[in-house]
């Protein structure tokens, strides 16, 4: 089942249990996932592609939660955190730390890195090992750690 699929599925089911926030959520991924078709002039998305929208949608909610939480609005972080909930279940299973850490070592050999100014050239050849498995932030903080 592709991902439009799923989310016209959970759509249908969200409707039918009245589930306002999650429907809510459901149709403004399933917006941005049409959005990024038309700008990419594609009719069909790749799992790649709907992939990156979906870590775009992630991202800019926890963006949102930090602010919020920064300016004392407890009733947005509670309504952001549920949406981000609601997100991370069309996301594949987060990498652990362990397991990320041991990409990151086996992509610093690939690529013969040894100081942290070669980190730009590891973090161009991680991520897409890990695209939506982790954070980029988590990642860069790992690399950073086995660089130095």
């Amino acid at each position: 089942m592709s991902l439009l699929e799923r989310l016209n599925y959970d759509m249908k089911q969200a409707m039918k249990n009245k589930e306002k926030d999650r429907l809510s959520v459901i149709r403004m991924v399933k917006a941005s996932l049409q959005n990024e078709g038309i700008k990419l002039g594609a009719g069909e998305l790749s799992e790649d592609t709907e992939l990156t929208v979906l870590t775009r949608e992630l991202k800019q909610r926890k963006d949102s939660l930090q602010e919020f939480s920064n300016a004392g609005r407890e009733d947005l972080v509670n309504k952001i955190q549920n949406e981000i909930e609601i997100l991370e279940v069309y996301l594949p299973k987060q990498l652990s730390e362990e397991e990320l850490t041991d990409i990151v070592k086996e992509t610093i050999s690939e690529v013969n890195a040894s100081s942290k100014a070669e980190m730009g050239k590891v973090m161009a050849a991680i991520m897409p090992k890990v695209k939506g498995k982790a954070d980029g932030g988590l990642v860069n903080k790992i690399v950073q750690q086995q660089l130095s």
